[in-house]
């Protein structure tokens, strides 16, 4: 079992990342061998997976796979900072450069330098600090805030988002320059619903570990408790995992974990445990098997009809918002509004032309 697993830390008890990932499903392997193709290159590279994925954990596998492994390894979240101390974080300051800078201090660029910059959550980066950004990769080079001297730099990057920053980009919030910039390899992880090969190797794996950890004996998994691991949908990914097999082990008094034992967040809604049923079904399925039915029972202009339904669905989905409708659809706000009044679900107020009189008379002005 190929297994990654990310540095002990005190701070790992209360973070939403992933610490462990394995690549068992089909799907991993397939990231596995992109991961082993595109990591000894210099290429920038966007990781796209919701949290808990385990994003980090991949970006450390490409730098201990590329030629700078000898060579630092800096993981830096952009949305824990605040925004007047984000680019100070990033790029450095002098001494007196703001309240407080009682010392000059290197960014994160700096202590990166010679290795790999691992950028999480980027989509969090306010526009600013998207422009210096942008900057700092093409000149290779940073400026310390409160200083005019650049100091260069060698670092690859590598960038992290939970987001579609294709949205971000369509409602102003994202540059596109920078996404091109970062997005020279794109690696998506799937989330642990779509690869349930990964379910159980996890699951073994945090067992042992927090068995060892608890000082226990070795606890096995039942045949049901695996049937009920396998089923559910796990909307916290492989953190959520890593937390009910925390709990479990806590409450367990027996050498074998039961299905009573596992206690999943009674939020979501489990599928029943059918032989060979071992994850949700997707949203492509389900699109599938929708666009199926509509084939057999309609006929003519099915695209007019589906764009229209999409549509109206959407607007009313967002609670007749046309700058969220456009944003969740990846339309321009302009095309939104303009297909909402073809079909009907925007009226257009037509103002009234200005007037004035002139003696008994009543005369329209051109606006």
């Amino acid at each position: 079992m190929h297994l990654l697993t990310l540095p002990p830390s005190p701070s790992l008890a209360t973070s939403i990342r992933a610490t462990a990932q394995v690549f068992e499903d089909p799907k991993s392997q397939a990231l596995l061998a992109h991961v082993q193709q595109v990591a000894p290159s210099e290429a920038s590279v966007l990781i796209i997976g919701e949290t808990g994925t385990g994003k980090e954990l991949v970006a450390r596998h490409v730098h201990n796979l590329s030629g700078r492994r000898s060579g630092p390894f800096v993981a830096v979240n952009c949305g824990a900072f605040s925004e007047s101390l984000v680019e100070a974080e990033l790029f450095g300051h002098e001494k007196g450069a703001f309240t407080g800078a009682l010392a000059a201090k290197a960014g994160w660029f700096e202590e990166a330098n010679g290795g790999t910059l691992f950028l999480d959550e980027i989509g969090d980066l306010p526009m600013p600090i998207q422009v210096k950004l942008l900057r700092v990769l093409q000149e290779r080079e940073v400026v310390r805030l409160g200083s005019r001297k650049s100091i260069p730099i060698n670092v690859r990057v590598l960038a992290a988002t939970n987001v579609q920053l294709e949205k971000a980009i369509n409602a102003g919030n994202f540059r596109e320059d920078l996404y091109y910039r970062l997005n020279v390899v794109s690696l998506h992880l799937h989330p642990l619903r779509e690869r349930p090969g990964d379910i159980l190797p996890l699951a073994r794996h945090f067992i042992a570990e927090y068995s060892r950890r608890l000082g226990y004996q070795e606890i096995s998994l039942s045949t049901e408790a695996q049937r009920k691991l396998a089923g559910y949908g796990w909307p916290g990914n492989i953190r959520e995992l890593e937390n009910v097999i925390h709990h479990t082990l806590l409450i367990c008094r027996g050498e074998q974990i039961q299905a009573g034992d596992l206690h999943l967040s009674n939020l979501r809604i489990e599928r029943p445990e059918e032989p060979g049923r071992v994850a949700d079904e997707t949203a492509d399925i389900l699109l599938q098997r929708a666009f199926q039915k509509l084939f057999e029972e309609q006929s003519g202009a099915l695209h007019e009809k589906v764009e229209d339904a999409l549509l109206r669905a959407a607007y009313r989905f967002c609670h007749h918002n046309q700058v969220h409708t456009a944003n969740l659809l990846g339309l321009s706000r302009n095309v939104t509004r303009a297909q909402l009044i073809r079909i009907g679900e925007l009226v257009v107020n037509k103002r009234r032309p200005a007037q004035t009189v002139q003696g008994n008379r009543v005369i329209n002005l051109s606006i």
